[in-house]
């Protein structure tokens, strides 16, 4: 399904969007991925939802991406003697490894390794950033605190910690038994949860054994510390703004937003912003001004993706969700500030061949005027350095393989296409015409640019650009 802008659509599947007619709605709507948060799914559910996102892709007759997301670390308090606590200013508050019923003098944290990292003058922040305490005493076995921002605090409530560097990888238990489970179910991405450093990325890419990407979700600010490392070692990102806003000043995030952005895009990996972008079509059938400018504003970035979280997955409005943001995206693209904005934005290439036939196949469609740049991808990277080019020609992107075309269906401005095999240049090229002609974006005599490596199927190489003329069906 050819959609009408550049910038693809991420939906979060929930009770409101489980059932198969409601997946089939979201995708006519404009959702391009759909994300399953396995927080909150079990695996016999995951597997019923790829199973009826693959039969939607059946029927729609092109690709779908799935995206799993990990839940990753969630650190917790226990509970407490009458299930909460009011916290006032200025009072000693204890957090210790005694699991007796918490009191509003002290309360059971179950995670050792906190403790073990946490130093004095470190903020610990409680039930999303509601509560906030300084660290005045720390031990192994227990941090007493002082109370700076108080208030009702209530049996396992969140624990966030953005001073400390906590001794514990991003894959829990519970995200390695999930991470087999979605690999075995041939999703396209794995996103994981709570990145701190590069080296958590090393176990979750060991067990998916090349058969999902890795999208790092970047939420702390250890990870901003070491933004450049972490994307290195990602396949994507994304700016998930939600817990990125409780551990570091509000303020702050649209800045970091930009630079996650930005960087990602410099690395030719895709970016997804996500997190409270229609917040209020949850329970309202319109979105409010602000964040109708909020997603604007991702487009504009060049975001590769923005994303749905609550709004589809449990809102009252999924579909009429998704096609609002649908209806703004294609308005941003549309707009006479669009291109100028893209184009001021373009990065230096890389200095590899692969770069350097990305930034010509945009350069001559631009001086040509041609429609169509034409890709013959088998891992993927092909498409993925022209897009990071941001060309306002059509890409297409003709796989040899269905599992590199679902995967590319979260980048920008990549229409994936599931092709046969081709034995030469010549066979992609009359092929990718014949597709240009189907999708009415070009006719005989038309031109377009075609970006291959030669051996054909060898993955990672790039390295032939030929300005070529679409053909009639009796010429190829």
């Amino acid at each position: 399904m050819r959609r009408a802008r550049r910038v693809r659509i991420v939906a979060t599947l929930g009770p409101a969007s489980s059932e198969k007619a409601q997946i089939a709605a979201l995708h006519g709507a404009g959702a391009d991925v759909f994300r399953i948060n396995m927080s909150h799914t079990a695996h016999d559910q995951m597997r019923a939802l790829v199973e009826r996102i693959r039969a939607v892709e059946t029927e729609a007759g092109s690709p779908i991406t799935i995206l799993a997301d990990l839940q990753g670390p969630k650190l917790r308090v226990t509970t407490f003697a009458d299930d909460g606590v009011t916290l006032e200013n200025g009072a000693t508050f204890v957090l210790d490894s005694d699991k007796s019923p918490g009191t509003v003098e002290r309360v059971y944290l179950p995670h050792p390794e906190i403790l073990t990292a946490l130093r004095t003058g470190h903020r610990l922040l409680l039930d999303d950033g509601k509560i906030q305490l300084r660290v005045t005493e720390a031990a192994a076995k227990r941090a007493v605190t002082v109370v700076e921002q108080g208030g009702y605090l209530s049996n396992r409530k969140g624990v966030s910690c953005p001073d400390t560097l906590i001794a514990v990888g991003a894959l829990t238990a519970k995200d390695r038994s999930d991470l087999e489970a979605v690999v075995a179910a041939e999703v396209d991405w794995i996103a994981l949860s709570f990145i701190q450093r590069p080296e958590d990325l090393a176990d979750a890419r060991k067990m998916a054994r090349g058969k999902a990407g890795i999208l790092s979700k970047i939420e702390k600010p250890q990870a901003i510390d070491r933004l450049e490392e972490i994307i290195e070692l990602s396949d994507a990102l994304m700016v998930a703004r939600g817990d990125l806003g409780v551990e570091m000043p509000l303020e702050q995030v649209p800045g970091l937003q930009k630079r996650i952005v930005r960087a990602a895009r410099r690395a030719g990996k895709p970016v997804v912003v996500a997190t409270q972008m229609l917040e209020s079509m949850i329970t309202s059938p319109v979105p409010t001004r602000a964040e109708v400018s909020d997603v604007a504003t991702a487009v504009f970035e060049g975001a590769d993706a923005v994303m749905l979280s609550a709004e589809s997955a449990a809102g009252e409005f999924p579909v009429e969700a998704v096609a609002t943001m649908d209806r703004v995206a294609q308005a941003v693209e549309r707009d006479l500030n669009y291109r100028s904005v893209v184009t001021a934005q373009r990065f230096e290439p890389e200095a590899t061949g692969a770069d350097a036939l990305a930034v010509a196949a945009r350069q001559i469609a631009e001086t040509l005027n041609v429609k169509i740049i034409a890709c013959y991808t088998t891992s993927g990277s092909t498409a993925l350095r022209v897009a990071r080019e941001r060309p306002f020609a059509e890409v297409l992107a003709l796989c040899p393989e269905i599992k590199t075309a679902r995967r590319l269906g979260i980048t920008w401005g990549i229409d994936p296409i599931v092709a046969e095999r081709a034995s030469d240049v010549d066979e992609f090229i009359a092929a990718a015409g014949a597709v240009a002609v189907d999708y009415g974006i070009a006719r005989t005599g038309d031109r377009l640019v075609a970006v291959a490596g030669v051996p054909l199927h060898t993955p990672g190489v790039t390295n032939v650009l030929q300005l070529a003329f679409v053909r009639s069906s009796d010429e190829r």
